[in-house]
């Protein structure tokens, strides 16, 4: 973990945060001050960043790899609630402006850096920048929105069914996220995955 100011490709990590879905319409001189309290961090293939169940949180915006949103129950069996790529950020900003705990996990689904900062501090930049917080608010609510829209698919729709959207929305990551994540995010069996791509679905 290392500030941004001292990291060794903080140049490119600048760029990278330029293009960030929420952070792009900053104004240099706020993405500057905002860039003062990032920290880097390069974490492992299965790597957890946030735990479930805790009140300790913090902002992440993606640079590189793929990160999971996944709930456990108490016997450790996984649900798989999104991905977030590159631009993309994870958040439990929901929590903790209830003061709940974290209701998920986030973890690293392949070697992965993040920018992120603690949540207070991020909250109270958000409360600077009225036109970021609005933006930013959205970009939660529409997180929340497909993962409501997920969670309801998997009732609805049967295996090639949920295949056919993941495909229709978000192609870019098929090839990203390994069969088994993928098999238990559209809460299918590894090996129906298989059929399914042998099929041509995938």
């Amino acid at each position: 973990m290392t500030l941004l100011a001292l990291h060794p490709e903080r140049n490119v990590i600048r760029v990278q945060l330029k293009q960030n879905v929420v952070l792009q319409a900053l104004s240099d001189e706020d993405r500057r001050e905002l860039e003062e309290q990032l920290e880097i961090v390069d974490c492992a293939k299965g790597e957890f960043l946030l735990h479930q169940g805790v009140h300790h949180m913090e902002q992440y915006f993606v640079l590189d790899g793929l990160l999971k949103r996944v709930v456990s129950n108490a016997d450790a069996k996984e649900m798989i609630l999104r991905f977030a790529d590159e631009r993309d950020i994870e958040t439990s900003y929901a929590a903790w402006r209830l003061n709940t705990p974290t209701p998920y996990a986030i973890a690293c689904v392949t070697k992965s850096r993040v920018a992120k900062l603690p949540m207070p501090q991020w909250v109270t930049f958000l409360d600077r920048h009225p036109r970021l917080k609005a933006d930013f608010e959205y970009q939660v609510m529409r997180l929340m929105s497909d993962v409501m829209a997920h969670t309801i698919t998997l009732h609805l729709l049967d295996a090639p069914g949920r295949v056919h959207r993941f495909m229709r929305k978000h192609p870019e990551l098929a090839e990203r996220i390994p069969k088994k994540e993928l098999a238990t995010y559209l809460n299918l069996s590894a090996e129906t995955l298989s059929r399914l791509k042998q099929r041509g679905k995938i």
